[in-house]
């Protein structure tokens, strides 16, 4: 499942399902959780439902957002959902929340779990190996987790992530390729800041993230191609490769007046396997 780019659209919005399908994202999220209201809940989930029962024109994937899977809405939640091709799973705290979804689940449909909503989250981040063939990635938070300790925010005032937060944010990122899963960057949430969107999906993709949500469909443009090889980058992917296919028993080689060895060759591959030429 390529996720370089995954738009919120909240599920008592119907009239903006079509838009968001064909802004050019990967997927899109059709959320039943924090966009929507309380007293709206009922309509977002035949909304929902609605929509995930007539035929779908393009490649997009389609993902629901449930409430937490400790709440009482589970099974009106996931009813509506049938037909997704995947469910994000707030509030996750582990393998074994995972597997509580799972469990209720079509072999069929992946889960991407944000992790890092709770306290007690963030402990269990090495834990989705356990369930990866069950995951289409891992994602992360900067919202729930403050407000679950009592923090007055997660960014400084020139927009940083204070220095928990970027930790937070570091364990997610080696938590999803432990697992060997798509590792997705959280938000960009001023909308119309499209140079520092750029910038933030620009640094997620140079970490290691291999996609984001977004927010609005006029971010996803701009987060498809920071998550895109270039040409150049993969015609040197592929520079690096023949120059190992040239000589399989060495160790160490020159490349461009510059040395290459195992980790060079490993990250030509995964960067040829974004590319879809892996």
């Amino acid at each position: 499942m390529r996720l370089r780019s995954l738009l919120f659209v909240p599920g008592d919005r119907p009239e903006r399902f079509a838009k968001a399908a064909e802004s050019g994202a990967d997927a899109i999220i059709l959320d039943l959780e924090d966009s929507v209201a309380p007293a709206a809940k009922d309509k977002a989930r035949a909304a929902v439902a609605d929509y995930l029962a007539a035929p779908l024109s393009g490649p997009v994937r389609r993902l629901v957002r449930i409430n937490p899977v400790d709440g009482d809405t589970l099974a009106e939640d996931l009813a509506a959902a049938q037909g997704c091709d995947g469910i994000m799973l707030p509030k996750s705290e582990g393998a074994q929340t995972v597997g509580a979804l799972a469990a209720r689940l079509a072999p069929g449909v992946r889960i991407l779990p944000i992790a890092t909503e709770t306290p007690r989250a963030i402990f269990a981040l090495g834990d989705y190996g356990e369930v990866a063939d069950r995951l289409c990635g891992l994602t992360w938070g900067a919202e729930d987790l403050p407000a679950a300790i009592g923090a007055a925010g997660s960014r400084q005032p020139d927009g940083r992530y204070t220095s928990p937060y970027e930790m937070v944010r570091a364990l997610t990122l080696f938590g999803a390729h432990a697992a060997g899963v798509a590792a997705i960057e959280t938000v960009y949430p001023a909308i119309g800041d499209a140079d520092g969107l750029a910038a933030y999906a620009a640094r997620g993709a140079q970490d290691g993230f291999t996609g984001m949500m977004a927010l609005h469909p006029a971010q996803v443009p701009i987060i498809n191609a920071a998550f895109t090889p270039t040409p150049e980058q993969i015609i040197h992917a592929q520079s690096v490769i023949d120059a190992f296919d040239r000589a399989p028993d060495a160790g160490v080689l020159l490349l461009d007046g510059r040395m290459i060895d195992a980790p060079h060759l490993a990250q030509a591959r995964k960067l040829l396997a974004r590319a879809g030429l892996g």
